[in-house]
Formats: structure tokens, sequence, C-alpha cells
């Protein structure tokens, strides 16, 4: 990655010089504490102007509404106090002048705006892209004292030049700004404006980013929670290995009820004969009860039992389900290539399943439900298989709409056996696929899986009409039945 330097920047100033000179402000917005965003019109044009001050990717662009997607900007409902700040001072004035400065990576924008005694008053908004020196400074340029700064910089952190309100604006140190090497914009393709190649180069740095990380929270959100439903079921099914005595408790209770004739009553046990095996089994018994009453404990031991098995049985489904819908959603996570899809994925875990609480400056829209149709159907893997259409979902939602919205009853579904993987579709027209195109869908589903490479693992597949939504099921789970394994 190559970061912007005075020589891109400036060649960026002189292509855009005549939009900026006249350009009014109309609006302000602060993302984050380090990027901003000014819609500027001038000439019957409004345009997005983007300033960030990351340190990994500082830089500033026209910004189109695709590339803005990509960045993942999500404007906050409560803006920043600088913000607000340069709300009050620049909202609505006009760009009397800009420039670069020389051999520095640092761009001025003039505003004239009135002050509070309706005097005219000459405000300079100031843009320093230096790496981790990168800041955003509003000083008056008549006195250069201070208003705000995106990041104030006390004598603790630079003896040469405080930045904060009420102190005089100096320019940066020149070592700050030394550039050795080839320009930024000597890389991009001369066929674009410049300040496209800048806002595409700096959206797909931002978008991989915000994808890895978006990646590493969400997978630390689900595997603590993967990692505990495994050991409930562990333990689970070890209970119900060792202490499975229901069958036991009821012979016990039958073999004492058909032997009562031996009058046996307040004894330690009792030496009966197992009818099913023919042999002689010892049964202990509670001496303070007679033979009849231990019979009856039994019974009531093996109804406890039973009820406490069946329990066990019914939460241990539950878990098995919730178990298969992490590992799915953890293949999501992996498999996600944009931020959309990690959008939906984070939608889900919000909606669905309270693993994560959205908070309320950050809250993920679902723009997957809020799509048309059409939409929805573009959203998702589209391929042509011998002239079928297939489609595969890359998460949880877009299984559950191939399921519920897009497959009919004579579609073929597709899925790995055993382990997580998309949901495929094969959409049935007018004539059966052949067995050349169901194996190409198998071969879909394999590599839209978890399943590691060298093994071969069982794909299956069925009528969309043999397959069912358990009510209250997490998205994307299903049963089936009438199903048929192929090995690939």
């Amino acid at each position: 990655m190559q970061n912007i330097d005075y020589i891109t920047l400036q060649a960026f100033f002189e292509e855009n010089i005549d939009f900026f000179i006249g350009a009014r402000l109309q609006k302000i917005q602060q993302p984050t504490r380090k990027d901003f965003i000014f819609q500027l019109r001038n000439n019957g044009e409004s345009r997005k102007f983007y300033i960030n001050i990351n340190p990994q990717f500082y830089h500033v662009a026209f910004i189109s509404k695709e590339n803005e997607e990509r960045r993942g900007i999500s404007i906050p409902k409560q803006p920043p106090m600088f913000c607000m700040l340069l709300r009050k001072y620049l909202e609505g004035c006009k760009i009397s002048d800009a420039c670069v400065i020389e051999d520095e990576r640092i761009l001025e924008l003039h505003f004239e705006t009135m002050d509070e005694f309706s005097q005219k008053r000459s405000l300079c908004l100031c843009v320093e892209l230096m790496g981790k020196h990168s800041n955003v400074i509003l000083y008056d340029r008549e006195t250069k004292v201070i208003i705000g700064c995106a990041h104030n910089v006390g004598p603790e952190k630079s003896r040469y030049r405080e930045l904060q309100g009420g102190q005089i604006y100096i320019y940066p140190p020149l070592a700050l700004n030394k550039f050795e090497g080839i320009p930024l914009y000597k890389t991009f393709d001369n066929n674009l404006p410049l300040n496209e190649n800048l806002d595409s180069y700096f959206a797909t740095i931002q978008e991989g980013i915000n994808i890895k990380g978006g990646k590493c929270s969400l997978t630390e959100i689900v595997t603590p929670k993967l990692k505990r439903v495994k050991n409930s079921i562990d333990k689970i099914t070890q209970l119900l290995k060792k202490r499975d005595k229901t069958e036991e408790y009821k012979l016990y209770g039958e073999l004492l009820t058909a032997n009562l004739y031996q009058k046996k009553d307040y004894s330690k046990s009792i030496e009966v004969k197992n009818y099913f095996t023919g042999l002689n089994i010892v049964i202990e018994l509670d001496e303070t009860k007679t033979l009849n009453e231990n019979a009856q404990r039994y019974f009531k031991l093996y109804t406890k039992s039973k009820t406490t098995k069946e329990k066990s049985e019914q939460m241990l489904a539950e878990l098995e389900i919730e178990r298969d819908y992490l590992e799915n959603v953890l293949y999501s996570i992996e498999k996600a290539e944009n931020l959309k899809e990690l959008e939906e994925i984070k939608s889900e875990l919000g909606i669905v399943q309270p693993y994560l609480q959205p908070t309320s400056h950050k809250t993920i829209l679902n723009r997957f439900v809020r799509q048309s149709p059409l939409e929805r159907e573009h959203s998702l893997l589209k391929l042509d298989i011998n002239g079928f259409e297939v489609f595969v979902g890359k998460n949880n939602k877009q299984n559950d709409y191939i399921i519920s919205k897009l497959s009919k009853d004579e579609d073929y579904w597709f899925h790995t056996r055993l382990c997580a993987g998309s949901h495929v579709l094969l959409k049935v027209r007018e004539t059966e696929p052949d067995e050349a195109t169901i194996f190409e869908c198998c071969k879909l589903a394999r590599e839209y899986s978890s399943a590691t490479q060298p093994s071969k693992i069982g794909v299956i597949y069925t009528k969309r009409k043999f397959i069912k939504k358990p009510p209250k099921a997490p998205l994307g789970y299903v049963i089936y039945k009438n199903e048929k394994e192929v090995l690939v």
C-alpha cells in the first residue's frame, strides 16, 4: 500500500480546483473520529468530499455512492463535538479560496462567514495528511487562533507544536513531510480521472481492512458460544451413557412384583431369576420397606429416570441444532467477501439469536430484508450449469431465502452431510436435470462448504417438497427426507 504524497495531493487539487472555489458547504458529517464527509454544491452539482485522517490510509477524495458503501461508512445519530463545532462555523458557507501548501501534504479551504456581531470573518479549514500526525484544524485566518481540532495535541505530545483551541496555529516542521519515491498518482490508470483512482484505491484498502476486522470481531463472538455448546453436548452425552439405568429400574420393579410370594419383607437384598436371560441376579432392597414397597420404589425411580432421559435427549437435540447453526455462521463469516455480507450476518446475530447487541449509534440495517425479490436474487451467487439456473446461499439469511421464497416443489436442494456449508438450489423449469448436472451441483455444494479439500465427503440432495423448516428453528436449518447421497 502506498499513501498519498504532496505531489498526488497537488495533482488532485488542480484537477478539482474549479469545483472547490465557490462551492457551498451544505452538510457536515463525521462517521468516526478519523473521517469526515462534506456535502459540497457548485455549478449545479453536489459531491461528497471525504477526508480520512486514519494513520493507515489517510487521504482525501470526492467519493461515489458505491465506494461509500464499500468503505462501510455509517453516520452516528449523535455527532461528535468537533463535528458540531464545524457545523456551527462552516455549514452553509461558501469556499472563497483553496490551496495546497507547497511541498506539504496540507490542503486548506478558506471560508468567508459572519461573526456574532455581523462582521465578516475569514476561517480556514486545514487538512493535514501526515501519517500519525494527520489532523483537521479550524482556525481564524487573521489571528491564527485555533478554534478546534479533530485531535488535540498538548505539550506532553509535542514540545514544538501544540494544537488545541486558543493556541496559535503554525505549520508543521518540514521534516515530517519529506517525500522520496514515485508519487502515488503515477501508479494509477491514466485513462481515468485522478479522483476516481484515489476513491477506488483507498476504498479497496478500507474495505479489506474493515472486512478483516469485521470477521475477527464476529468470530470472537461466535466461537466462545460454539465452544460452550459443544461442551454441553459432550457432558450430556456422557451423563446419558453413565447414568442411564432406566431399563434396569423397570426390570427390578417387575422382578420384585413377580417374586412377592417369597415374602422377603424388610430384607437387605433378594436373589431372583431374570426371566429374560435365565440367570439369577441379586437386587438390593431398602430393609425398612416391604418387598412390594421396594418394587414400587423401583418403579418410581424408573419413571423419574425416564423423564430425565427424555428431557436430556430433548436438550441434546436442541443443542445439536444450535451447534449446527453456529458452525454455519462461522462458515458464513469465513466466506464473506464484502461488508454487505458481514452486515447480514451481524444483523442475523442481533435479531435471530441474542449473541450480539448492536449499539445505538452503529445499528446495522437489515439491507437484505429491505431489498426487493429481484435484488435479493442478484445478491445470491447465481450460476448456469448445463442450461439450469443454480443459486448458492452465502450465509444463513440467504440460505433461508432460498428455501422459503425462491424454491419451488420440483427444484433440487443440495447440502454437504455432517459439515457446515451453503444451500445450493437447482431450479427446474421444464425438463429434469441429468446425472451430469446433478453431480456438478454436488461438486458446487462440496466447494462451498467447510470440508477440507483432500478428503471425500457426502453430499445429499432431494427435491424441495421433501424439505421442511421446523417451527422456531434458526435461520438456514431444515429437515429432509427421501434424500440421495453422492461422494464428492
